[in-house]
């Protein structure tokens, strides 16, 4: 279980790296880009940084591109705001919980729609 210094740093570096995109993508070009969670090392030399993306595909497409250029923008805006003994290195990962929910909320609704009504 990670302590509870990692904890409160993993929220402050969500929080910050979530204003830094909100600031840097733009919402008509790459769609809805949020940060759903951050996974730190111990070490704090690196950050996998789960983002989910909503939006059309092509919207999605240019918001890839767009993290991959901007990471060490994001990356350095972050360290502004986060005073760490070592700027973690960012890595973007797309989190995928969010379409498999929906899809499982999908496949329950059709459930209950075949269920006889008493």
């Amino acid at each position: 279980m990670p302590s509870h210094r990692l904890l409160r740093v993993r929220e402050l570096l969500k929080r910050e790296i979530g204003e830094a995109i909100r600031r840097e993508l733009p919402v008509h070009q790459a769609g809805l880009v949020t940060v759903s969670d951050v996974d730190v090392t111990g070490d704090l030399k690196s950050a996998r940084v789960f983002i989910s993306l909503l939006g059309n595909p092509e919207q999605k497409k240019v918001a890839v591109d767009m993290l991959s250029k901007n990471r060490g923008r994001i990356q350095s805006l972050m360290a502004k705001s986060v005073v760490l003994k070592n700027t973690p290195k960012l890595k973007f990962v797309f989190d995928e919980s969010m379409i498999r929910g929906n899809r499982v909320l999908a496949i329950i609704e059709e459930l209950e729609k075949d269920l006889p009504k008493e």
